[in-house]
């Protein structure tokens, strides 16, 4: 048996039917007594040209091992799935089982995806916390502003006082 590396893109709006053809390609080799070393899928890419005017595909990666009969299995159900808009088959020297490069950068993707939701999450308590210091600052600052209100009301009240007492002082002085 020989070694395969098989990239298929599928037709973005099957997206949905995508499981469905993996287990059923998967299905396809391993009845045959062959063995699937990696599957990757990839999901909805952004395509260099369009194919079928399609801007984006879905894009499976699996590496196989299996025989020749089975690999013609595979082209032709690849060639008769509307679906499937283009396949690549590459012939390998050996099994390849580690993660590809695509698919690590999607985890490293997904785990910033999760990364920046949990600091969005810390910076809106952080918002929170700031709107709650603003509040109170500028309860504190009304408080002080009333505090200030009722000190120049006061020191009015007080300059009227002075002004009647000089001016009875006055009438006191003209009268007498």
């Amino acid at each position: 048996m020989r070694h395969y590396e098989i990239v298929v893109l599928i037709h973005p709006d099957q997206s949905d039917q995508v499981p469905a053809m993996i287990k059923r390609y998967k299905n396809l080799v391993s009845e045959a007594g062959c063995k699937i070393h990696r599957e990757e899928d990839w999901g909805r890419r952004q395509l260099t040209h369009t194919i079928s005017k399609a801007h984006k595909a879905h894009y499976i990666l699996m590496n196989i091992e299996c025989t020749k009969d089975i690999l013609d299995e595979l082209v032709s159900a690849f060639r008769f799935n509307d679906a499937v808009l283009r396949h690549l088959i590459i012939k390998r020297d050996y099994p390849i089982t580690e993660s590809s490069i695509i698919a690590k950068e999607n985890l490293s993707n997904e785990d910033e995806s999760l990364d920046s939701e949990t600091s969005n999450s810390d910076q809106a308590d952080n918002e929170k916390n700031h709107i709650s210091r603003d509040k109170s600052t500028e309860d504190k600052d009304e408080s002080t502003e009333d505090k200030d209100k009722s000190t120049e009301d006061k020191d009015k009240s007080t300059e009227d006082k002075d002004e009647s007492t000089e001016d009875k002082d006055e009438s006191n002085d003209e009268g007498g």
